[in-house]
């Protein structure tokens, strides 16, 4: 597959780390060619076999991955338009309220997939997955010698097998939880994992596991 990833931050890195490690392609996105053009740099000495490229806007692609903040994915969403049609779209992140770190700032009966859903409209298949994982652990796809457990909620079961066996081929299990309603709740795990992480002193370096 091509993937777009939007946003070359720590998500961006190892999402596309993982990417490349699977064999597929991938395209950094940001209106700031500089991070955009290093980041495809870094990621071509590490990968020389694979195909990373860099650009200042969205292309056509298999998949894109929104890896920003809510704020920042809704208003790229918002931005694209009918650039995505037919693409399947992932969004990545835990809509907290980042002036408190306490709370999330989507309506209660929603969830940030949902919101991104409204806004580029049914043409483009809205996949929720990654947000239950750091970018640490993201970079070699395990934590603790266990591979990482990707959660996947969606509407579309094309969609959602697509993602899954991207995560396969980054050496990573996905398990299929269900529409795309239930972001609502992987979002409050998201929620949950984070506040954790001074109070446990985990560094950002935890996962979420499903056993066995």
């Amino acid at each position: 597959m091509k993937i777009n990833i939007v946003g070359p931050g720590n998500m961006g890195r190892a999402i596309a780390t993982r990417a490349l490690a699977g064999g597929h392609g991938v395209c950094l996105v940001h209106p700031d060619a500089d991070r955009a053009r290093a980041l495809a740099e870094e990621l071509k000495q590490r990968f020389p076999d694979g195909q990373s490229d860099w650009a200042a806007s969205v292309e056509a692609a298999d998949v894109t991955v929104l890896a920003l903040w809510y704020d920042a994915a809704s208003q790229v969403a918002r931005s694209l338009g009918s650039a995505l049609d037919g693409q399947v779209l992932v969004d990545i992140c835990n809509p907290i309220d980042v002036s408190t770190m306490d709370g999330r700032v989507t309506p209660s009966d929603s969830s940030a997939a949902e919101e991104i859903q409204k806004i580029v409209g049914t043409g483009v298949k809205v996949v929720k997955a990654f947000n239950t994982t750091f970018a640490g652990p993201l970079m070699t796809g395990e934590g603790h010698d266990f591979p990482l457990d990707v959660l996947i909620a969606g509407d579309d079961s094309s969609a959602k097998d697509k993602i899954a066996d991207f995560v396969r081929a980054g050496a990573m299990r996905p398990f299929d939880v269900g529409p795309l309603r239930r972001a609502r709740e992987l979002e409050a795990i998201g929620f949950l994992h984070i506040s954790l992480q001074q109070q446990l002193q985990l560094n950002w370096q935890s996962s979420i596991k499903i056993l066995p």
